[in-house]
């Protein structure tokens, strides 16, 4: 457990790891027998476990995002399928490593899977970019979607950036326009497609895979257009308010779910899927293969008109609503008005509208 990292909120589990440590040890080097006291300790850790992650802020859930032991793109393909066959390059420019992609095999069926890496140590996550992907990341994405609809293989993506690579030389290639055409194009795709965030969903560099016909938050996930600290940073100046603009942004699955922006949420292991990999990438194998048995369309075309209808019924409200509270407020204001310049000795001529002209 020593290698084991706790983030800020799980500190009380800390000591109770350290006291199981030292129990282990002691039962390991001496005659005494700690069986039931290590029995006693680690329901303990059980409990403790239970009760943090009961109940846990925005900005923790983001923490938990982050954490550097949350299994990545490549160990979820790794767990769930038997063959896999990486595709690289957008035949354009070069390969982008921020995004996998290839052909998979779960359950004897071929899917095509494409997925953000960070990657697991800091040599990786320099070599992966921190997994911001380059234009040539989303127009290879975009070419192997383009390889499954040809050939009639159902799109996995797996979601999990701090967002799209902001430098010059990406603007310059064109990093708005490669993740927009890959909306218009995954809007259209002939073939089923699942997303999934398993890590950070920040803005057009999640959205750039993120469109399809069934997305799904891991359950400690985020998804957002801005990050927390940036957001805070712009409204505060400062990253020191980001927990109260993780609470404003409502980015959690929990919100986004309510939102009805996702389709739902697929539950991790207590503990975050960093303490236990393998369940989380079982559990996710089999939500997968769930969700695309449950898409069902007569045609390609009812398929695409039902996806592009999801997305167009996202963020309808009414105003009417509103437009009466404003119509109540400004007739309270016009009353007061009027009360103060009679009481002043003004000469008030009320218009047809209810706006007041005063005279002196």
């Amino acid at each position: 457990m020593s290698t084991t990292m706790f983030l800020d909120f799980e500190k009380p589990l800390e000591a109770l790891y350290e006291q199981l440590e030292k129990l282990k040890q002691v039962g390991k080097d001496g005659e005494v027998d700690v069986t039931d006291t290590i029995h006693e300790l680690e329901e303990k850790i059980k409990a403790k476990r239970a009760e943090i992650y009961s109940n846990l802020s925005g900005w923790q859930k983001v923490q938990l995002s982050r954490h550097p032991d949350r299994p990545y793109t490549l160990f979820y393909i790794e767990q769930m399928c038997t063959n896999f066959v990486e595709l690289h390059g957008d035949r354009n420019i070069a390969d982008d490593k921020a995004i996998v992609g290839g052909l998979g095999e779960i359950d004897g069926k071929t899917y095509m899977i494409i997925g953000h890496q960070k990657g697991n140590n800091t040599k990786m996550r320099q070599y992966r970019n921190f997994g911001m992907a380059n234009p040539e990341g989303y127009r290879k994405a975009l070419r192997l979607m383009k390889m499954a609809e040809r050939f009639g293989f159902p799109v996995i993506t797996l979601i999990d950036t701090p967002g799209a690579y902001p430098g010059l030389e990406a603007e310059e290639r064109g990093q708005a326009e490669a993740i927009a055409r890959n909306l218009f194009e995954m809007a259209q795709l002939k073939v089923p497609i699942v997303c999934y965030i398993i890590g950070e969903g920040a803005s057009g560099g999640a959205i750039g895979i993120g469109l399809g016909d069934r997305v799904y938050m891991l359950e400690y996930t985020w998804y957002s257009v801005i990050s927390p600290e940036s957001c805070s940073s712009i409204l505060w100046h400062s990253w020191d308010f980001r927990e109260q603009a993780a609470d404003a942004l409502k980015l959690t699955a929990d919100d986004m779910f309510s939102n009805k922006l996702i389709d739902g949420i697929v539950r991790e292991p207590v503990g975050g899927a960093h303490g236990n990999p393998e369940l989380m990438a079982k559990i996710l194998k089999d939500h997968i293969l769930k969700a695309l048995s449950e898409i069902q369309f007569s045609s390609n075309e009812e398929m695409i008109a039902a996806r592009i209808a999801k997305y167009a019924a996202m963020g309808e409200y009414s105003i009417q609503d509103n437009i009466e509270h404003k119509d109540k407020k400004a007739n309270a204001n016009t009353e007061t008005h009027y009360n103060e310049a009679i009481a002043q000795g003004q000469e008030v001529e009320l218009y047809e509208d209810g706006d007041l002209s005063e005279d002196d």
